[in-house]
């Protein structure tokens, strides 16, 4: 018989799919990659394997470990529900013992026999006692010595039971029991025997009475040692520990000085339904075989490194051996990357001239391919038709080496028709051999910069015309020769062409012209950096021209000239006509400041001569009284004196109020000088204590110790303070308050502020009705006054005055609540610390 040939199972779709696909990608793949990843394969499938067999150990010692931490969880629920269930059930005897000895069934005579019947079955009760409210012990019983203790002795049942007067664990459970009225259990303690035992304070209550509590005490070994399961306490080690995590008990007793060993598998649980603190804890060790432990891991472990290392070596030499091929393809490669990468077109010809190699770049530039270039003879494609004869020329030129060295600009053509600028340079091609096989010709697009270069000439010249037509001087001078760069209309209509209209203008600076005068052997800038120069600028100045009679706005910065010199360049704007404006305005304020200071001492002429007539009427009573007691020779040499002094001082007392009153109203020039705040303010509250006398207003001043100096001028501050001191006496005596509102508190302190430094501040404090918040808005304005005689220059003339020393003037209301118990104005003036102290030192 002839055997039956089977035919092959037809190639499903999906792995023929796949392998087109496979061998698609791999046929694209480069030799050495292929030889790469021939290696990497093996090396791959062996590190796999070895994460397979490392994760199958992993996986199964994590399974070992899981049963193993179940095993112990289980064990200590077990544990733990058999000591609850004890606890509970001798809970459960001892509320009904309790409840009998409440209603009096049983007596403290009765109390052993009930007491021994219930511990005789519960080796884990030590103690039970019978204690009435005022903590006296009614009856006991202990079963570790198994008779009846009525009459107990102090030594033995000292710690357990509670006593008056003292605080421990027994005492603070019975007023606990007392105050809940619910059986209680105590915090682990040791009793008078040494053992660790917790009690349960059952409440005894008659007819809703708390009648004192029937305590049992535990013994937290006993427990461990009879109510733990065999199998438990076998399996696992069993302790039971407080709430500091102390062990109290437990199943394995460790010999003296020996350290337990840590356990891998720990479980805790409260010790139910005891709610002390005590916590049943179950220890598991670990038997399974570790994962470094196992031989078999090794095993496995030592074939799979020896076999990752016997590949890494196969592919060690591999790419040795394509070392060389890999650094010969990378060569070529980087050549060609860099003929293709370059922007300027490559053209190179032989002696006859006949291309033989162009770069992308000359093909992009011109728009034909390397068919279209290479091999072709004189007329190449890419010239104009029109300018055949001079390519023509020039070509003859390069091929007999007579081009020049910066280059010819040629015209060329696209291969679109459309004409481009180009630079050619050329140079004769050398082969290895030293020997000239024809020439290169490198070839640069310059129509984008011949577009720009245009441009900026036609930019430099509309600029030009620009500054040329401007009012202001411009002029750029350089600063190591002193040599005018550039000068622009009104420069040269003002100056001429002479660089010594630059040093005129550069005013207070070092002017740059003079050093031209000094050649090479001065350079005050001289290391500095010329990046730090141009960038810095400099603030605007005025400067005043002699020889014009004008006043110049000059602004100045430092730049690179266009040949790389470093150059100073000065826009001068004349301003004369502004500065006289200025110098006007500052001429009317100043009349408009003394006017002010003739209106405040024509308000205050009353004051005044009231002031004066009290001097005046003394020295006539004094004179009058001299006369009469002379003409009746009943005066003395030593009275005669007397009174003669008390004249000559009321006399200079009347002059020294017309010597300061001249001085404020006198016309002068402000004058700015060192002035202490303390003789400003004696010197203006002396003026405005007339005024304050007579509206019948007292004023406090606080003058801080040890103020800077102020640079101000005195007149002018003492005329803003006598201003504000009128003003706050006006206001309390128009509001008509009583004698002991009528105040004014004037405060000179020292203040620093982010916004205005040093300052020191002054402050006018009124108790008057305020000032309404539509007026404190328009308060400083000219001409604007709340007064029914008011001019209205007062305040807006104070705030010109503080604001041109350079401080602020301020005015708010103060408030009690939401009403208004007065006003406050203030003022600042900014101090100098550098020149303070000298300053001060020589005033006072």
């Amino acid at each position: 018989m002839q055997p039956v040939k089977v035919p092959p199972a037809p190639p499903t779709p999906g792995s023929d799919l796949a392998k087109r696909l496979f061998g698609t990608w791999w046929r694209r793949q480069s030799p050495s990659r292929q030889d790469r990843y021939a290696t990497l394969g093996p090396l791959v499938s062996v590190l796999l394997f070895l994460a397979a067999i490392i994760s199958a150990f992993w996986y199964l010692r994590n399974e070992e470990l899981e049963r193993e931490q179940e095993s112990v969880k289980r064990d200590t629920e077990i544990a733990q529900q058999q000591v609850r269930l004890r606890l509970i059930e001798s809970q459960e005897q001892l509320i009904r013992m309790a409840r009998d000895i409440a209603t009096r069934a049983i007596k403290p005579d009765g109390f052993v026999q009930p007491a021994a019947g219930f511990a005789r079955e519960r080796p884990e009760i030590t103690h039970l006692m019978w204690v009435d409210a005022d903590l006296r012990r009614q009856a006991s019983y202990s079963s570790a010595n198994m008779h009846m203790q009525v009459e107990s002795s102090p030594e033995e049942l000292d710690r357990s039971l509670p006593m008056p007067h003292r605080e421990g664990v027994p005492e603070r459970t019975f007023e606990a029991t007392q105050q809940l009225r619910y059986p209680t259990y105590s915090i682990p303690y040791l009793n008078g025997f040494g053992h660790w035992v917790f009690q349960l304070q059952v409440p005894l209550i008659d007819n809703n009475r708390f009648a004192g509590t029937l305590i049992a005490e535990y013994s937290v070994e006993a427990l461990v040692r009879y109510f733990i399961p065999a199998d438990v306490s076998n399996r696992h080690v069993v302790t039971v520990i407080d709430s500091q995590d102390k062990v109290l008990s437990s199943t394995v007793m460790l010999m003296p000085g020996q350290i337990a060993r840590p356990a891998s598998i720990v479980h805790d649980v409260p010790l139910a339904p005891a709610g002390n603190g005590l916590k049943l804890r179950v220890q598991g060790y670990r038997t399974s075989i570790g994962l470094i432990s196992n031989t078999l891991f090794w095993m496995v472990a030592a074939l799979s490194t020896l076999t990752v290392w016997m590949l890494l070596g196969t592919w060690r030499h591999m790419r040795r051996r394509l070392q060389m091929q890999n650094t010969l393809v990378s060569e070529t490669n980087f050549r060609r990357a860099m003929e293709n990468s370059m922007l300027t077109g490559m053209r190179a010809m032989d002696m006859e001239g006949r291309i033989t190699y162009v770069n992308p770049a000359f093909c992009a530039m011109t728009g034909f391919n390397e068919q279209d270039l290479i091999g072709h003879l004189p007329p190449f494609p890419h010239w104009p038709p029109d300018r055949y004869d001079e390519n023509n020329r020039l070509l003859q030129q390069e091929l007999q080496g007579r081009s020049p060295a910066g280059g010819i600009e040629v015209k060329a053509m696209r291969k679109d028709g459309s004409l481009f600028d180009a630079r050619m340079y050329v140079s004769p091609l050398i082969d290895p051999k030293g020997v000239q096989t024809g020439w290169m010709t490198s070839m640069t697009n310059i129509t984008e910069a011949k577009r720009v270069r245009d441009q900026l000439s036609a930019s430099h010249e509309r600029f030009t015309t620009v500054l040329e037509g401007l009012d202001a001087a411009v002029s750029v001078l350089s600063v190591q020769q002193g040599e005018l760069l550039f000068a622009n209309r009104s420069y040269r209509l003002w100056f001429g062409a002479e660089a010594r209209g630059h040093a005129a203008l550069a005013g207070g600076e070092s002017a740059p012209a003079l050093l031209g005068d000094f050649g090479d052997s001065v350079d005050s800038f001289g290391g500095l950096p010329t990046q730090e120069l141009t960038e810095a600028g400099s603030d605007p100045r005025e400067v005043y021209v002699e020889s014009l009679q004008k006043w110049f706005d000059v602004r100045a910065r430092y730049l690179q000239w266009t040949d790389g010199r470093l150059a100073q360049m000065l826009i001068a704007t004349d301003i004369t006509s502004r500065r006289n404006a200025e110098t006007q305005a500052q001429q009317q304020a100043e009349k408009a400041q003394v006017t002010s200071r003739l209106v405040t001492m024509g308000e205050m002429a009353s004051s005044v001569a009231h002031e004066l007539n009290q001097p005046l009427t003394a020295i006539t009573n004094y004179c009058n009284g001299m006369v009469s007691r002379v003409k009746a020779d009943a005066i003395e040499k030593p009275d005669l004196i007397t009174a003669l002094e008390k004249t000559a001082k009321q006399a200079e007392r009347a002059a020294q109020i017309i010597r300061r009153i001249r001085a404020f109203v006198k016309r002068s020039e402000p004058r700015r000088e060192p002035s202490l705040a303390a003789n400003i303010v004696e010197e203006s509250v002396d003026l405005a204590g007339i005024e304050l006398r007579r509206r019948n207003v007292a004023l406090h001043i606080y003058v801080a110790q040890r103020l800077p100096v102020l640079m101000v001028d005195p007149i002018l501050i003492e005329q803003v303070l006598l201003n504000l001191l009128k003003n706050a006496a006006e206001a309390i005596d128009s509001a008509g308050l009583p004698l002991p509102r009528r105040n004014i508190e004037l405060r000179v302190i020292p203040r620093h502020t982010p916004d205005e430094g040093g300052v020191i501040e002054f402050t006018v404090t009124d108790s008057g009705p305020g000032l309404k918040e539509e007026v404190i808005g328009r308060l400083y304005e000219a001409f604007f006054s709340t007064k029914v005689e008011g001019l209205g220059i007062g305040l807006s003339l104070c705030r010109s005055i503080i604001e041109s020393h350079r401080g602020r003037i301020r005015a708010e209301n103060l408030y009690n609540g939401a009403t208004v118990v007065g006003c406050r104005f203030s003022f600042t003036l900014p101090v100098e610390t550098a020149k303070s102290t000298g300053l001060e030192t020589a005033l006072t």
